[in-house]
């Protein structure tokens, strides 16, 4: 009796985990498919008492760009020649979806000038930001400004076009948000979230950049004895063909979105960066003592904007400005560039609809 009761007891355990459903398990590239796609999905997760979520999955959007450059030379014993190229203004359309932003631009003052090359593009989420840039600038600068003897000659120099220059610059800028939940960075850049509430956050980063400059320095001194009638005496400094040196920085800074009014902000960041740099010129081998060395500068990325969004159309402004430093005691740099944007934008296609029609 005893060995049928535990008979009927083994049995029924053995049925009741036969109807138990068995799970099977997931491939290691099951798991890490989802570890990955649940890392992505916490890049927009965030608080939703300081920041609404975009409701509709598409824009579409018009900006015109206005860039700015500038790039300094100094020599050992103080003389300085600032070039700017001719400013640049774009304007053309762009399309989007979620995170994803395309668009093209027609530069509306050089519709045939093939040596001038731009690119950027920035890429924004709650968590991390990256800036990708590319710019090679022609033969269009001119002579902002001159300190290489008496003021006078500063002055007759100031405006004269001056086509013995050419710079290059590509890099890369990623950054991550600390307080990502409650500060939003795309709300200000690229519209695809809103700051309900005013909020600031920490921010740290790396970067990478490349430096190119080509100097005709024979061109610079007949252009300095063309418009100065007289014979001014440039530092050896300047006698260099041609430079290029790498950039990696680690940065850090703060940002601060301002909600002022209602589907209104005001956003603004500052971060300064220490650079180490190399270099290479190539030149005599005074000239590749000069150049050949690594040091640490300090670089600095400012951001700025004014945005109204509410949710379905959205207009405003902003700035991007980089600037890096090259110091050696015979020898320095500094180029700064940026872009200002005006933009008008209209979303559509909307998310709830899309979740709707899927539950059903």
């Amino acid at each position: 009796m005893i060995i049928l009761l535990f008979g009927l007891l083994f049995s029924s355990i053995s049925m009741a985990n036969d109807s138990i459903p068995v799970q099977p398990r997931k491939s290691w590239l099951k798991r890490v498919i989802d570890d990955a796609y649940e890392i992505i999905k916490d890049f927009d997760r965030t608080d939703t008492n300081y920041i609404e979520s975009q409701k509709y999955n598409y824009t579409v959007m018009l900006q015109g760009t206005h860039t700015y450059e500038r790039y300094t030379l100094r020599s050992r014993t103080g003389q300085e020649i600032t070039f700017s190229p001719s400013p640049t203004i774009k304007l053309g359309p762009y399309v989007g979806w979620r995170w994803y932003f395309f668009g093209y631009q027609i530069d509306l003052n050089h519709l045939h000038n093939k040596t001038r090359t731009e690119f950027d593009l920035s890429v924004y989420s709650s968590m991390i930001g990256l800036d990708l840039f590319y710019r090679k600038t022609g033969s269009e600068y001119r002579i902002k400004s001159a300190h290489i003897g008496q003021s006078s000659y500063t002055r007759q120099l100031e405006g004269i076009p001056f086509s013995g220059i050419q710079v290059g610059i590509s890099g890369f800028n990623i950054y991550y948000i600390l307080n990502h939940r409650r500060f939003s960075y795309p709300a200000a850049f690229s519209q695809s979230t809103i700051q309900r509430r005013s909020t600031g956050s920490p921010l740290v980063g790396i970067g990478y950049t490349h430096h190119h400059i080509k100097l005709d320095n024979n061109r610079l001194r007949e252009v300095i004895d063309q418009n100065t009638n007289h014979e001014v005496q440039l530092d050896d400094s300047f006698n260099f063909n041609e430079v290029n040196y790498t950039d990696l920085s680690f940065s850090g800074g703060y940002a601060y979105n301002y909600v002022f009014a209602y589907n209104w902000l005001f956003a603004a960041s500052l971060s300064a960066a220490i650079g180490y740099k190399k270099a290479e010129g190539e030149n005599d081998d005074y000239m590749r003592d000069i150049f050949k060395f690594k040091n640490l500068n300090i670089d600095g990325i400012g951001r700025f904007g004014i945005v109204y969004n509410n949710m379905r159309w959205y207009a405003g402004t902003s700035a991007i400005l980089h600037t890096y430093n090259y110091h050696k005691s015979q020898f320095s740099t500094n180029n700064t560039f940026g872009n200002f944007n005006v933009y008008v934008g209209y979303n559509f296609g909307s998310r709830h609809r899309h979740h709707k029609n899927k539950k059903k």
